[in-house]
């Protein structure tokens, strides 16, 4: 990955300077490596903070790189999570910062410096769906599991399972379901035979509310208990008759407690798994491809699991990353094809495509950008971006792929529209809007918001399916809101809304390379279907409408 961004068409790599690696103690070695061998990959130094409860974890990995990378490059600190801890990430030297951690500490982060390019992979509450055609034995497994490895305190962990029509009533899922959890054993890692652990810290706040309280109908299918004076060791807890919109279909609580709900319907049931403010994984059982096929045309995950466990994800299989507020900042997938391509800057280079411009909405564009002020090289430029764009359109964000080819799994990689909307401001170069609006006309959707548009381009864009909205800045600022995905021509002033960590803003100089230009209209979902005892994944694969 790292050599194919000199190699990208149409732009070169302008790494930033500096990032601060801020990786979670839940995958002490695995994240930290990954997150800082990532930004110096992207030809970026790096300072490494560990988090505190994986100090040591952190030290050894540390050691390790430092033997192979200059210190200079990479530097590992500890230091506290505040005082020091918030000079850091707000110090103006700081280029970007990696987080992989909880939502709230993205918040924390922005509200140091509006400004601060943050890419972090945050919270999640993640949902596994059991119809009626399910192999409930495998389900009651995968749940379980899911649920409770690493005593649930994974952000891709299942906190839910919601049972559909008549598995909600089935006396042997529940009965199933139990033996599964109850015959795990919980100790501590020096017994060889341990499956749960310890909790990292004794419970508190929202955690010991999720293993102590129930709320107005719920009950306990398997009630929790401590099993020793350190606070640490929980039994896994199982609460049912949970109603929608209640804290525990909502809340992250990051420890070894399930939440059972029950749906009517498969329709009923994808309401209720995207209805938390999270995205990152979610699963269903199902032997029903027609159900299979609904439901991945309508979940909203990043990660999405068939008659599997929707934990471990593995690098290129499954490149990890979620939706909604499970990501922050200019994301991609952790192992993915675009991860390298979000942690660096880029400027144009000469586009080398030949691709032949159908489009005749871009092309009308074209001839009305020869008729401006614009030179005859920014002209030649705008011609090979357009092809670019619509190369990389018809060859990378329209397929779907799978890059492990396994012949027991299926593993599919797919982009889709993420609902991003241009913004031109008045301090932008007439190349620029250009330049952004024909990566628009390509798409052919979306919205344009501009301080004037020519009427005859307005036209165009308007005949292409594009909205366009004419306003000055303010009047823009004021309508943008959290969840919202913008690309920006022209300087931007982060206060106010733009300092939300939920608005994803997109600013950076734009290039003739139709790759990275049209990478911040997309979201990527990652797909896995598991070879099942009672049928073949590729004979349901073929009749998914992908």
């Amino acid at each position: 990955r790292c050599k194919e961004l000199s190699e990208l068409d149409g732009a070169k790599p302008k790494p930033h300077k500096l990032t601060v690696v801020t990786p979670p103690w839940n995958f002490p070695i695995a994240i930290p490596a990954g997150s800082a061998l990532a930004a110096l990959a992207a030809g970026s130094a790096v300072i490494f903070k560990p988090a505190g409860l994986a100090a040591r974890c952190g030290a050894v990995l540390a050691e390790i790189i430092e033997s192979i990378i200059q210190k200079p490059v990479f530097n590992h600190i500890q230091i506290s999570e505040s005082g020091l801890g918030r000079n850091l990430i707000s110090h103006p030297r700081v280029d970007q910062v990696i987080l992989t951690g909880g939502f709230e500490t993205a918040q924390l982060f922005r509200s140091f410096r509006p400004d601060l390019r943050l890419t972090a992979e945050t919270s999640g509450k993640n949902a596994i769906i059991v119809t009626p055609s399910a192999d409930l034995d495998l389900a009651a497994k995968d749940v379980a599991y899911s649920a409770f490895g690493h005593a649930g305190q994974k952000c891709s962990a299942a906190s839910i399972v919601i049972l559909v029509g008549s598995v909600a009533k089935s006396k042997r899922f529940r009965r199933q379901l139990v033996d599964a959890v109850s015959s795990l054993t919980v100790d501590y890692p020096s017994n060889p035979a341990a499956q749960i652990g310890p909790v990292i810290a004794v419970p508190e706040a929202k955690l010991l509310s999720g293993l102590t309280e129930l709320e107005k109908g719920e009950s306990w299918l398997l009630q929790p208990r401590q099993l020793d004076d350190s606070g640490k060791l929980w039994t896994p807890g199982i609460r049912e008759r949970v109603r929608p919109g209640s804290k525990s279909h909502l809340t992250e609580y990051f420890g070894p407690m399930l939440s059972i709900m029950t749906a009517k319907n498969l329709s009923e049931a994808i309401e209720i798994q995207n209805a938390v403010d999270y995205g990152l994984t979610a699963g269903i059982h199902s032997l029903d491809a027609k159900e299979v096929s609904t439901w991945i045309d309508k979940v909203q995950a990043g990660n999405l699991y068939i008659n599997r466990g929707i934990t471990g994800a593995i690098v290129q299989r499954q490149p990890f990353g979620g939706w909604k507020r499970s990501a922050i900042g200019p994301t991609a997938k952790a192992g993915g094809p675009n991860y390298l391509l979000t942690l660096t800057e880029f400027e144009s280079a000469t586009s080398k495509s030949e691709f032949e411009i159908t489009n005749k909405r871009v092309l009308q564009a074209l001839a009305l950008a020869a008729s401006s002020d614009l030179s005859d090289q920014e002209l030649a430029s705008l011609l090979a971006g357009a092809r670019s764009d619509g190369e990389n359109l018809e060859q990378v964000y329209t397929k779907v792929s799978d890059p492990s080819n396994l012949s027991v799994e299926k593993n599919l990689f797919r982009y889709l529209s993420a609902g991003t909307s241009l913004r031109i401001n008045q301090n932008s170069r007439d190349y620029e809007q250009w330049r952004a609006v024909l990566t628009l006309l390509t798409l052919g959707r979306g919205i344009l918001s501009a301080f004037e548009v020519p009427k005859r381009l307005a036209q165009i864009l308007r005949k292409s399916g594009i909205q366009v909205v004419i306003e000055d800045q303010q009047t823009w600022l004021s309508k943008v809101r959290p969840g919202e995905r913008w690309r920006v021509i022209g300087s931007v002033d982060y206060q106010g809304v733009l300092s939300d960590c939920e608005v994803t803003i997109y600013n950076h100089t734009p290039t003739e390379s139709g790759r990275y230009e049209l990478l911040p209209y997309f979201k990527e979902q990652a797909i896995s279907i598991t070879a099942h005892r009672f049928g073949n994944p590729s004979r349901m694969v073929a009749q998914l409408a992908i």
